[in-house]
């Protein structure tokens, strides 16, 4: 471990800026000679699948409203972000003051109504305005496609529609949401005629289509699709808690129950949604 670790990590924690100390923690984590042996032996795509699951997290942590939990949550996504600084900064590629240099940065350049003397005088204009600037950046990036610099790694519902906005700037897009409706009746009936065909390789395409122009849509009726397909997940949990309430004041789980009397329980927290709302 570097001689500025070790002093750090000897400091008062009480004057010691928390991020200073952060930094400390993680190069000794990864000091080769005496560091966790299961940190030092990761790289950037080991820890990637974990990064992803702390931005969930901190999702997770926010939709219940939670903000004990969002403070925890958040501490592990910037962890993520120290360790991934800290393994590019061991091959002198970059650190972690380099990342939040270049974050500042941005946020100034694309922010020129605030840090400039640009002005705007809608929400609209200022969103064209920022568009613009993300297309001047991506020149610079050697990037060829209207499309290359859409994250694969992105949930599938939000890089759908990420994809079709990204079009839509270049005019490739339906021009109302009537025509999204009646593309997204087409791709049902489609699903439906290989699903009674019994053709799973086609069923699992016309899924993937029907999926992707609900994605469309979300983007046309501007909703996150994760976002309402979290709420979704929400309410059917609620709900089946509900189920499971009211049979357990008999003795009874949902296995020992019908489909009948678990619809019309079903039936109850539904209208108790409708009433609170």
């Amino acid at each position: 471990m570097s001689q500025t670790a070790d002093t750090a990590l000897a400091a008062d924690p009480e004057t010691q800026r928390p991020i200073d100390r952060l930094l400390a923690v993680m190069a000794r984590l990864r000091d080769p000679n005496g560091g966790c042996p299961w940190d030092v032996e990761q790289t950037f795509a080991t820890i990637a699948p974990y990064t992803v699951e702390e931005a969930y997290e901190v999702a997770d942590a926010i939709e219940r409203g939670d903000l004990k939990d969002l403070k925890e949550e958040l501490g592990d996504l910037m962890f993520q972000v120290v360790f991934h600084s800290r393994m590019a900064e061991e091959q002198g590629a970059f650190d972690f003051d380099a990342v939040v240099q270049a974050i500042a940065d941005k946020l100034i350049r694309r922010h020129p109504h605030v840090f400039a003397d640009a002005g705007f005088r809608t929400a609209d204009q200022q969103t064209v305005a920022w568009e613009e600037i993300k297309a001047q950046e991506r020149k610079g990036k050697e990037l060829h496609g209207v499309l290359d610099d859409v994250p694969v790694g992105l949930p599938a519902l939000t890089r759908a529609m990420k994809l079709t906005k990204r079009a839509g700037r270049v005019g490739f897009d339906w021009p109302t949401t009537a025509e999204v409706f009646a593309k997204l009746r087409e791709e049902l009936a489609e699903l439906e005629a290989e699903v009674e065909a019994g053709d799973a390789a086609k069923t699992r395409e016309e899924l993937g289509d029907l999926l992707f122009v609900v994605a469309n849509l979300a983007r046309k009726l501007d909703v996150e699709p994760e976002d309402a397909l979290r709420q979704a997940n929400a309410k059917f949990v609620r709900r089946f808690h509900h189920i499971e309430a009211r049979l357990a004041e008999t003795g009874r789980t949902p296995a020992q129950s019908t489909l009948e009397e678990m619809d019309g329980y079903w039936n109850e927290a539904r209208a108790a949604d409708k009433t609170a709302r």
